[in-house]
């Protein structure tokens, strides 16, 4: 027999002590709990050290709190007891860590936007925590089958919320393209949270030729502040800068500014 391995992420403990004891009477499923996102990391790689990797998480899509969709993700290898890991976070991370293990959201109530975050996140299925425990069984081995499940009554506002994250993305794409390839350099260094006078040092730029860079950024993309500009780069799928990259580019470039004027 094939069994499953299924760990419960949730902070409220009777609720997760009572949905494993209750996933464990099945003959053919293996089941862990953990209370918090940064204890299921741990979880998650003990088990990848023993061999015996997850292949189904339950996350409570209240975990940690709210779930904004604007938190990045947090890698699994990175996160630690201090640092908070949400539910959309600890998905998006597992879902670039370990692509093989299957997510499933456990909601108080159904909420089309927090859903549509949750699939964006790589999540495969959003159920109610109320649903029958036959129910669940039925999602947990259909995301191992590469379906996707949604309550019947969520299904148009995801839709709705991912076409419109879409075509949010598409614009915001469109303006990246209209950038210089310095300018996008500068704005992925933005994006890597740094300031004018950082980015003067790593893309050996004075202070003023960096300082007309972003406004030219800011113009064209349409924005009015550093906060929105990443916003939107973020968006277009526009990642941080590699800082040693950047370092070692500026190095073996054909033209470097210093000053202001070109060397």
């Amino acid at each position: 027999m094939v069994r499953i391995r299924v760990l419960v992420v949730d902070d409220h403990r009777i609720f997760a002590e009572s949905l494993a004891a209750a996933l464990a009477a099945e003959p053919d499923v293996d089941v862990s709990a953990a209370g918090s996102g940064p204890a299921a990391l741990r979880c998650m790689e003990r088990a990848v050290t023993e061999g015996r990797r997850y292949d189904v998480l339950l996350v409570d899509a209240d975990l940690g709190g709210d779930m904004p969709g604007a938190r990045p993700a947090v890698p699994v290898r990175e996160s630690n007891e201090d640092g908070l890991v949400d539910g959309i976070s600890l998905v998006a991370g597992v879902r670039s860590n370990q692509p093989a293990v299957r997510t499933v959201v456990l909601a108080e109530k159904d909420d089309p936007r927090r859903a549509a975050l949750a699939l964006q996140a790589g999540a495969s299925g959003w159920v109610a925590k109320d649903c029958s425990l036959s129910r669940l069984l039925t999602v947990i081995r259909g995301v191992l089958r590469d379906e996707t499940h949604l309550p019947p009554g969520l299904l148009t506002g995801v839709l709705r919320e991912l076409t419109a994250a879409r075509k949010h993305r598409t614009e915001s794409e469109r303006l990246v393209e209209s950038l210089t390839p310095r300018e996008r350099e500068v704005l992925r260094c933005m994006v890597a949270g740094l300031g004018r006078k950082a980015v003067a040092e790593r893309l050996f730029l004075s202070p003023h030729t960096v300082r007309t860079h972003m406004q030219n950024v800011l113009g064209k993309l349409g924005v009015h502040s550093t906060l929105a500009a990443v916003a939107l780069a973020r968006r277009a799928g526009v990642g941080p800068a590699d800082l040693g990259q950047v370092l070692g580019q500026a190095l073996a470039g054909d033209v470097v500014e210093r000053g202001g004027q070109l060397a």
